[in-house]
């Protein structure tokens, strides 16, 4: 007789299941934030959404429990310490204290360098890396006392080569893939992985900009090894990997989901 603990079904439920897992996205309504959102929830996690706008936030959670998932979403201003802060315990008040923090929330203004004011600099790292930090700093100890916590944050290929005007973004996220390591170290003796995901170009509103131009488009497809573009979708294994057991000795690492972009 077959021992059920033995079965496919089970052995891949011990390495991927997200059962009894809470989680936390910000930029979960939209692009690879929503990917991701979807991906933990049906794996079994129960997923709190994070962002701004109310309507896409809405529209994302509906869709999740209409498939039989636990989701709900909190409403945030991320660009503020003070707003970070109450979006964090608005978060962990839905289904406790999270056991898996994606930080997917980000902003993507790039004028020429010569051009990048104070105050646009300033948003990009409240965003993209002081949000980040401070979510870290709420959530991470409690995951270390656990013994259990994954935390995953989606970086840029501008992380490590400028083009398309790189300026502040390109900063931000290179300082990101840092703060991973930082966290890694401080956490990872204590069951907690941290890493991050480096997306190639990837059809999202986040990419607006570039994606209204088919050439550009085209090129960049070109470039990549697959031949094609990026979509959310790319994401979503990557997502359930590094929130699960099977990661448990992947830690302080920049994975790139990338088609090969990078290495072409």
């Amino acid at each position: 007789m077959t021992d059920a603990s033995r079965t496919p079904r089970a052995y891949l439920s011990g390495l991927f299941s997200l059962d009894g897992r809470v989680a936390v996205v910000t930029g979960g309504s939209s692009g690879i934030g929503r990917a991701i959102s979807g991906a933990l929830a049906r794996a079994g996690a129960s997923v709190v959404v994070v962002a701004r706008g109310r309507a896409e936030l809405a529209a994302t959670v509906e869709e999740l429990v209409v498939d039989g998932c636990r989701a709900a979403w909190v409403s945030g201003d991320l660009s503020s310490r003070e707003g970070v802060r109450a979006a964090a315990e608005e978060a962990a008040g839905v289904f406790g204290e999270p056991d898996i923090l994606v930080n997917s929330a980000g902003i993507n203004i790039r004028p020429p360098m010569g051009e990048l004011s104070e105050d646009v600099w300033d948003t990009a790292m409240a965003v993209n890396l002081e949000a980040p930090f401070l979510l870290g700093q709420r959530f991470g100890p409690g995951m270390a006392e656990r013994g259990f916590g994954r935390i995953i944050h989606v970086s840029s290929q501008q992380a490590h080569r400028a083009f398309v005007q790189s300026g502040a973004y390109g900063v931000s996220k290179g300082a990101l893939e840092s703060l991973a390591r930082s966290q890694a170290e401080a956490w990872s003796p204590y069951g907690v992985t941290v890493n991050t995901l480096v997306p190639g170009f990837v059809m999202t509103p986040l990419n607006a900009r570039l994606s209204a131009d088919p050439e550009k488009v085209a090129a960049l497809a070109a470039r990549t090894l697959t031949g094609r573009n990026g979509v959310a979708e790319d994401f979503e294994g990557a997502a359930v990997f590094l929130a699960g057991h099977a990661s448990a000795y992947v830690t302080g690492q920049s994975i790139f989901v990338d088609g090969g972009f990078s290495v072409h």
